[in-house]
């Protein structure tokens, strides 16, 4: 069966047999530490934490303010505690401590800040304090030179404080040793610099394992299979999930299955269960690497090869300017950004063709392989259909 847009894996079990433990993204821990910050600041205070502390983050509180009720990205209520929430003149500073829960990297258990101020212009305005990167590169989405605080988090932290504080405020997020922890990620190569992201597309951190989630991409294949399907709608995870459905309305579904980044397992799957066609929506990091025969598409150990779109651009006509722009992009999304404003026409069919061919190679042509690739808003970019 599908799993729902917040991509929780089916099977979510310790060694024991105990469940695994869900977290909250950077983005969530932001939020809640703007928000009790906000709280402080207008004197409304902070609830009581009831019960014990998340277990894996117990002995980092050694102060406890109290606790935090906001609502995540994805609508949801969480309530977090609060190690710190206290007024320093003319602002409020408060703090919490990420739990990443059963499926940490490396800022689980790291202790994200806030710093509010009043405005009176109803505006909620975020910068980036220390521990929080700023950008330096174009292809990320995001403004270069502002906090790398993605869309998401950002607009979510935006409507929790104005809940807060009508009349407006600014926020200063920080991450305590932030500069240090971001050296364990790919922030500096993707021109991130100075600490980490704020990220978070759901609020919420769904472990699993490898075998867990592969388990429930096969589950989700099954059950369209035996719905009576004899095709199925691939895509790696709730976003373009939500966007195929909107460009295959005739489809049931229990056809839409997010695989992830298994790709490779996930077709090989549906051509032993006979079906006949399988489409595939993504984005275009994901496509990239799908079209430079990439099976398993997980951003660590799998970069995008932007020599290789290059060389598409080069093959439908595009100048040797061009083309290098592209070879040396930042992202698959900055090559994106690069061949739209160039208006390159068939660029992006001309992908979404190549990830067919080379993904039908990779079943030996035993399912017919259809591909959207989606913008990040929703639209169809470029589209393939295997006939």
């Amino acid at each position: 069966m599908c799993r729902s847009t917040s991509e929780a894996p089916l099977d979510r079990t310790r060694p024991d047999g105990s469940p695994l433990r869900t977290g909250y993204t950077t983005g969530a821990n932001a939020c809640a530490a703007a928000c009790a910050a906000a709280r402080v600041l207008v004197g409304l205070g902070l609830d009581a934490w009831e019960g014990p502390l998340p277990e894996l983050t117990a002995d980092r509180y050694d102060t406890l303010a109290g606790s935090i009720l906001i609502h995540l990205p994805n609508g949801e209520p969480a309530r977090l505690p609060v190690r710190v929430a206290e007024r320093r003149d003319d602002a409020a500073y408060a703090s919490v401590i990420k739990d990443a829960g059963d499926d940490p990297d490396c800022t689980h258990r790291a202790e994200h800040w806030a710093e509010v101020r009043l405005r009176a212009d109803g505006a909620v305005a975020l910068a980036r304090g220390a521990g929080v990167g700023v950008v330096t590169r174009p292809g990320l989405g995001l403004p270069v030179g502002g906090p790398a605080i993605n869309s998401g988090p950002r607009e979510n932290i935006i409507a929790e404080v104005k809940k807060i504080v009508p009349s407006g405020a600014d926020v200063v997020l920080g991450i305590t040793d932030g500069e240090v922890l971001a050296k364990k990620t790919l922030n500096a190569r993707l021109g991130v610099l100075g600490g980490l992201s704020i990220l978070g597309t759901s609020g919420v951190v769904y472990p699993y394992s490898t075998a867990a989630f592969r388990a429930s991409v096969a589950q989700g294949i099954d059950v369209a299979h035996t719905l009576g399907a004899d095709q199925v709608v691939l895509t790696t995870g709730g976003r373009s999930e939500r966007f195929a459905m909107e460009l295959l309305p005739e489809l049931p579904e229990p056809a839409f299955v997010q695989m992830g980044d298994f790709i490779g397992f996930a077709l090989n799957h549906a051509a032993r269960l006979g079906l006949r066609r399988a489409t595939v929506v993504g984005m275009i990091g994901k496509l990239s690497k799908m079209a430079d025969g990439r099976t398993m598409t997980h951003a660590a150990g799998s970069e995008v090869n932007t020599a290789l779109l290059a060389e598409l651009a080069r093959g439908i006509g595009a100048d040797e300017a061009l083309c290098a722009a592209i070879a040396g992009a930042n992202t698959g999304r900055h090559a994106q950004e690069l061949v739209t404003e160039a208006g390159l026409v068939g660029f992006f069919d001309a992908l979404c063709e190549r990830v067919s061919v080379v993904l039908s190679a990779h079943v030996h042509g035993r399912l017919r392989i259809d591909v959207f690739l989606v913008d990040f808003s929703g639209p169809p970019l470029g589209r393939f259909t295997d006939v």
